[in-house]
């Protein structure tokens, strides 16, 4: 097992877009692995890279006896958003919010070997595709509330006894989303 630190919300590297993988090597698959095993210990739904501090598109997943992983993923959303599922992140450790997501998400891209791969998921699976693509693009949940409910987040990461905050930087979504917080 090769269990890695998880990057904690004020971490830059959580505010930084990933780079996308060019070498599908022995490098990759054990970033996966690496990923898999710190994913399943701390146990959480999913996991991306740069949230131990690897700066590549690439996550895993675990979402109703579903493991996996994607590289370079790029996702295609449902219209409809479940606007009241709580979410939370291993960044943000104890802490869950209502955060409005897309109910459906197809996500393409490529396994650990090159392989082209589609994946669709529906409820807590589109959620979790979308919250680990967010990590890879630099955003986090909490840009993807309502100014009320951030608030409220960030009075909650405030008061967290791993925070060690002063003023975070809320980053707005570079995604299409008709004006709304997805």
């Amino acid at each position: 097992m090769a269990i890695q630190s998880i990057r904690l919300f004020g971490d830059p590297v959580l505010r930084t877009p990933a780079a996308p993988v060019v070498d599908f090597d022995k490098e990759l698959r054990k970033l996966v692995k690496d990923l898999t095993d710190t994913m399943m210990d701390a146990p959480g739904a999913g996991l991306a890279a740069p949230q131990i501090g690897v700066g590549l598109r690439v996550f895993t997943y675990y979402v109703d006896d579903r493991l996996g992983h994607l590289i370079n993923p790029d996702l295609d959303l449902s219209s409809e958003l479940d606007e009241e599922g709580e979410e939370g992140c291993l960044s943000f450790p104890g802490l869950s919010f209502p955060t409005p997501r897309a109910i459906r998400a197809v996500a393409k891209g490529f396994d650990m070997h090159g392989e082209p791969v589609t994946l669709e998921g529906t409820d807590l699976m589109a959620r979790c595709f979308q919250h680990e693509t967010d990590h890879l693009d630099g955003i986090l949940f909490i840009d993807r509330m309502d100014v009320k409910q951030r608030k409220l987040a960030m009075k909650a990461v405030r008061e967290a006894e791993w925070s060690g905050l002063s003023a975070p930087v809320i980053k707005v979504s570079p995604h299409a989303t008709g004006g709304k917080a997805l």
